[in-house]
Formats: structure tokens, C-alpha cells, sequence
């Protein structure tokens, strides 16, 4: 039987007849993706000044990371460079609305990375750029006193753990 269900970390519905092992938006994990009336995805929360900072750096680090998927999916080499930069922008855009939905802006801001020439080069910069935010992301779970904020950040570590697979061996 198909069933309505709902991420908890991005907020988005998913429709299927079980709990996928991924949100197929954000990527988080499969406890994160609950039945929709069970599932808690609160947005309008009250931040201090350290989860206020933590969180306008990570929509700064998701729009600079979707921003630069966007260029190294037009500029790959191959299909499977396309495809896999162009899955790893979506998932970091999903990540960017979810700090803007939290810190209540009207839209996304744009980003204006670059990227290189060759697919390897722009793996090796992928590696970089999901180690630096897993560590940034691990950090502001730690300083978090908030148990939602704390939640999407290290739900955001274990996805993006989850994008370094494609880049482990560049």
C-alpha cells in the first residue's frame, strides 16, 4: 500500500509504499524519513546568536557548494560526471532551503563559484569541500543548544559523509 511520507530534516513529502533509505531530496538517512503524521519538521524556531552565525554560514557553504556542482556538471567530461554533479547540486541546494526556510528569508541567495576543466580536478575539490563542511558541520552540532538545530546539522554530517564516496580515491 502507497503511503505518505515526510523527511524530517528538509520537510518534504515522499510517496511510496516504504521509507526510502535516503530522502530523495535532502539525503538524509532513513530514521531521519517517518510516516507523514508522525513526522516532526519544525522550521520556525528561535536561534541564538551562535546557531544564528552557524546557521548563515551554512547556507553560505551550501550555496557556494551547489553553486559549484551546478559549473562542474556543465563543464564534466563524461554522463557520469554530469549526472553525479548535477545529483550533488540538487542535494546541496535542498541543504541551502533549509537554512533559509530556519532563518526566514524570501529566497536563496545566488552563488558565483567556478569550477575546473576536468572532472578529476573538480572531484579532488569536491573531496575538499565536503571534509571542510563535515567539520564545520560537527563543530556547530556541538555548540548547538538547540536539539533541532543540532538535529539537521548532524543529519548534514552523515550525508555529506555519504558525498565522499565518489571522491575517496581522486
Amino acid at each position: 500500500m502507497v503511503k505518505l511520507f515526510r523527511c524530517e530534516i528538509c520537510g518534504d513529502p515522499y510517496i511510496g509504499e516504504s521509507a526510502p533509505d535516503n530522502c530523495p531530496f535532502c539525503g538524509a538517512h532513513k530514521p531521519h524519513i517517518k510516516e507523514s503524521g508522525e513526522a516532526k519538521a519544525e522550521f520556525d524556531l528561535e536561534l541564538n546568536g551562535k546557531d544564528k552565525v552557524n546557521a548563515e554560514k551554512a547556507l553560505g557553504v551550501e550555496v557556494s557548494n551547489a553553486t559549484f556542482y551546478a559549473c562542474a556538471s556543465e563543464k564534466s567530461e563524461d554522463e557520469y560526471g554530469r549526472l553525479l554533479f548535477k545529483a550533488l547540486k540538487k542535494v546541496e541546494a535542498e541543504h541551502a532551503s533549509i537554512w533559509k526556510k530556519i532563518l526566514k528569508l524570501e529566497s536563496v541567495p545566488e552563488g558565483s563559484e567556478t569550477c575546473a576543466q576536468t572532472n578529476s580536478e573538480n572531484l579532488a575539490e569536491s573531496h575538499a569541500r565536503e571534509t571542510r563542511a563535515i567539520e564545520f558541520y560537527k563543530k556547530a552540532a556541538e555548540e548547538s543548544q538547540n536539539p533541532r538545530i543540532k538535529e539537521i546539522f548532524q543529519a548534514l554530517v552523515e550525508i555529506e559523509k555519504d558525498h565522499l564516496v565518489f571522491s575517496r580515491n581522486v
